[in-house]
């Protein structure tokens, strides 16, 4: 190692590429619950999961047999579809409703189960109180009857993208199509020269929809 090398190693606050945007809510919504994650790694919620970060979070327990292998299994097919981007600009988190049971291990085996153990996908656990924070401030629907209804649980993707500040959800159930474009609403800006590319393709899709049908036809 040369001296440059050596100094530059022990240059302090090196910038991170996950930069936050200036109006994120940052930790006061988040929080910066410490959860344990399904390689028994302990995380601090903002900082080391969701700062400057796209994400799709849900919310399952280990022991679901009903709701929460499908919801897993969708996400995998999704996973699919975007896994060169899995883990380097693009998150999953799992998160137990059931961290009295579900401990890391138990995580760590319905993510082999359900061949979810991959890259840039992190199923994780804590503390109740923790628990239930993080998911009645960023998916409760503010009607008593559904936030407090734990076969809710399943229902819904969180997608958040830090870095532009961007919040929307998917239907867990809805079409693997929608799925992946509530995700793109929340990806970053596409430079322009690469934007007026697509968007004439995209227009000579609908121009010929348009001589076909008389209209727009999307399935």
């Amino acid at each position: 190692m040369n001296r440059r090398e050596l100094f530059a190693g022990l240059t302090p606050n090196k910038k991170s590429r996950f930069v936050p945007h200036l109006a994120s809510p940052g930790v006061e919504c988040f929080t910066n619950a410490l959860l344990r994650t399904h390689e028994n790694k302990e995380v601090k919620f903002y900082d080391d999961l969701i700062k400057g970060k796209q994400v799709v979070i849900n919310f399952m327990y280990a022991d679901c047999h009903g709701a929460c292998p499908m919801v897993t299994a969708t996400m995998g097919k999704i996973y699919d579809v975007l896994k060169d981007r899995m883990g380097r600009d693009l998150f999953f988190y799992s998160i137990t409703v059931k961290p009295e049971s579900d401990h890391p291990a138990a995580l760590k085996a319905y993510a082999k189960m359900h061949k979810a153990n991959r890259q840039g996908w992190t199923f994780l656990t804590g503390d109740q109180y923790d628990i239930e924070t993080i998911r009645f401030r960023l998916f409760r629907m503010n009607h008593p009857g559904i936030d407090t209804d734990f076969a809710m649980h399943a229902a819904t993707f969180r997608i958040i993208n830090d870095a532009t500040n961007c919040w929307t959800m998917a239907e867990a159930f809805a079409s693997q199509r929608a799925i992946l474009r509530h995700i793109s609403w929340a990806d970053p800006p596409k430079p322009f020269k690469q934007r007026v590319i697509e968007n004439k393709l995209l227009q000579a899709e609908i121009d010929k929809e348009v001589e076909l049908y008389g209209y727009r036809k999307i399935v």
